[in-house]
């Protein structure tokens, strides 16, 4: 598939996904709904790196939802509305997947950020694994501002890394969330001086986690998601059950020869992930 709103380059176990779009802000038209979901997908199947890193080029990281989309009229369906809003119900969870992907993909995703983090590009921030920003940056729950109330992701997501009475004073107001204020409500890890002093330390980050056995990672994340939607006792026996069924002697074998012989360890990828239906699979 050739993307028109974004770039891939995989080095070092590293995908770097990079929103291509900076004459308009990199806002999210119709093809990038579709495209974002197919690249993230591809990578986290193919086992083709480790690790994501997601930016955009310019000034500004994402403005959000391209308004064209809102004015791009059809002929509506001959239905009753019932079966109208059904319908657009399911368009809606197919939006909300483009974002969930990255939740979703079996390595970690690193959100870098500058400047403007608007309406969908707060989705996109919250949905991933870490967030770093520069100092300009700053995030805008945009769509009380125009009107609607954020259904792609941020109202489920934010809640769990800033405090409520935060959360819920941004999403009434729509007001601007500065980069100290975020760093201090813990929506990123750090605030950057530039964009290009922010890239060079999450690529150090980002190969520093490639480095690790991508079982371990993928283990790590799997819990780490499953932990924060069900209780500590739930999340306990999850995490038993999957290191017992996957195993985690190869890994550690590896890791703790290595250290013996004072070397880095030099892990297997991740198998891609093939699909029955396709004749591919097997245990």
């Amino acid at each position: 598939m050739t993307y028109s709103c974004f770039n891939l380059e995989i080095k070092n176990k590293v995908a770097h996904v990079q929103m291509c779009r900076p004459d308009e802000f990199n806002s999210m038209n119709k093809a990038f709904w579709s495209e974002l979901p197919h690249l993230i997908d591809t990578i986290s199947n193919d086992a083709s790196a480790r690790v994501i890193v997601l930016s955009g080029q310019g000034k500004h990281f994402c403005a959000g939802m391209d308004l064209a989309n809102f004015t791009q009229g059809g002929n509506a369906p001959k239905a009753h509305l019932g079966m109208r809003k059904e319908a657009g119900y399911r368009v809606t969870r197919d939006l909300q997947y483009t974002i969930t992907c990255l939740e979703k993909a079996r390595i970690p995703v690193i959100a870098a950020i500058q400047g403007a983090c608007v309406g969908g590009g707060v989705d996109l921030a919250t949905a991933a694994d870490i967030r770093y920003c520069t100092k300009e940056a700053f995030f805008c729950i945009q769509e009380i501002n125009i009107g609607m109330a954020a259904d792609v992701g941020t109202l489920q997501r934010i809640p769990r890394l800033i405090p409520e009475g935060i959360v819920r004073e941004l999403a009434y107001t729509g007001r601007r969330f500065l980069a100290e204020e975020a760093m201090k409500h813990g929506m990123v890890n750090k605030v950057f001086e530039n964009q290009e002093e922010m890239m060079e330390s999450v690529m150090e980050i980002a190969n520093e986690i490639a480095s690790k056995g991508p079982l371990a990672i993928a283990g790590t994340k799997e819990s780490l998601n499953y932990g924060r939607d069900h209780s500590t006792e739930e999340s306990l026996n999850h995490i038993a059950l999957w290191n017992t069924a996957v195993g985690i002697n190869d890994e550690m074998g590896v890791a703790f020869k290595a250290k013996a012989e004072k070397k880095e360890a030099e892990f297997e990828d991740l198998l891609p992930r093939k699909k029955y239906m396709d004749g591919e699979f097997s245990a």
